[in-house]
């Protein structure tokens, strides 16, 4: 007879504890549902590391846990994650994302960037191009560009600790003055019915001054944010004109990206 093997968490699966969990929300915010036997079976972790992996994702409100697995939360998302928190997730997805991102651009164009980690990877992926005029209200992409040729640009306002950016009256007048051709969107949320959304309001409204002051937006963002809805309305889904984003976004929300009329471009 042969001997069962007991599953070992440290060995079996070289996971760290929280790219786990986010893997296992992701699974969760792509189909609607988890089970622990399942996630036990496909991780190689035991059960009891899955239930405390998903009692961990209930306490920070991102899943709703039911007897035997987790659904996804019924409620809107109001939480505000830091930038540091942010640049652990999905690190490929966002890199693709990025290089199909500066393929949309050309030298000498005036390029609006929004704070987040996946609009900071597009910045780098800029750094090919000579002459380009940048407009960003985040600070942390502004240092970065520092030592290119670039024309860098900030809008001014209030630095939100969490995303570095600059928000408030300041940076909504001076994005008002400011014509751009192209404006890249990273977003919390993206729902094809109420459209874009973000945790912060005065974030939302310095966002959507952007939008205006834009001919083209393109929101960048990776699969796991589609039907979600996050606390602020930036934009409704019709003033969105492409969508990049990762091949795990669903045929539904895919096909209701297109229905609105967006372009829709998977890395």
């Amino acid at each position: 007879m042969k001997k069962r093997i007991a599953k070992n968490d440290k060995n079996a699966n070289p996971m760290l504890i929280e790219e786990r969990r986010q893997h296992v929300l992701a699974r969760i915010q792509k189909e609607g549902r988890v089970l622990v036997a399942e996630l036990s079976d496909s991780l190689g972790i035991s059960r009891i590391t899955i239930r405390k992996d998903l009692d961990n994702l209930e306490r920070r409100g991102l899943v709703q846990r039911t007897h035997g697995g987790a659904l996804a939360p019924q409620t809107t998302s109001l939480l505000d994650p830091t930038l540091q928190e942010k640049q652990r997730h999905r690190l490929n997805e966002k890199q693709r994302i990025a290089e199909a991102a500066a393929k949309l651009v050309r030298d000498g164009q005036c390029v609006l960037l929004d704070s987040g980690t996946t609009t900071t990877a597009v910045a780098h992926a800029l750094r090919r191009f000579k002459n380009l005029t940048i407009v960003t209200n985040a600070v942390n992409i502004a240092a970065d560009l520092a030592s290119t040729n670039f024309e860098v640009i900030l809008t001014g306002g209030t630095m939100r600790k969490n995303s570095f950016s600059l928000v408030g009256p300041l940076a909504e007048e001076t994005l008002a003055e400011i014509h751009a051709d192209i404006f890249f969107l990273g977003v919390d949320g993206f729902d094809s019915i109420v459209g874009v959304t973000t945790p912060n309001v005065l974030e939302s409204r310095a966002n959507r001054a952007m939008v205006k002051a834009s001919r083209r937006v393109v929101a960048v963002c990776d699969s796991t944010k589609f039907n979600r809805r996050s606390l602020a309305l930036i934009v409704a889904p019709h003033a969105i004109h492409t969508v990049i984003t990762d091949t795990q976004i669903s045929e539904n929300d895919a096909e209701a990206l297109r229905g609105a009329g967006i372009e829709l471009i998977r890395v």
